[in-house]
């Protein structure tokens, strides 16, 4: 039920964080999704009633037991680390855009 869930929601929304409303790592990631104007689907884990059992789910998905789990696209990204270290190589942004979750850059050009 849980797996049926996570994969609805990494399939109809752009982008899914997976996350937890206290973790610092979280936090950041959904910083730098709001400074970049995306639009992406939050889903607290530790306010979802069945947020263990999604966490479960994920990891036998992805092998990632650790929040964020970042989701672009309906692909599997990572975590914190992964998610700033592609903004940092310029990947993160066409990404989004891919996604439709950002305006292209050349869209407005």
């Amino acid at each position: 039920m849980a797996m049926n869930k996570a994969k609805e929601l990494v399939s109809t929304n752009p982008v899914v964080v997976f996350s937890k409303t206290y973790c610092p790592f979280c936090v950041k990631v959904k910083e730098l999704l709001n400074q970049l104007g995306a639009k992406y689907t939050a889903v607290e884990l530790d306010t979802e009633k069945d947020g263990s059992e999604i966490q479960s789910a994920l990891h036998e998905w992805t092998g990632q037991r650790t929040v964020p789990n970042v989701f672009i696209g309906g692909n599997h990204i990572g975590g914190c680390d992964k998610t700033t270290g592609m903004h940092q190589e310029g990947k993160l942004v066409p990404l989004l855009a891919d996604a439709g979750a950002v305006a292209s850059a050349t869209a407005s050009a």
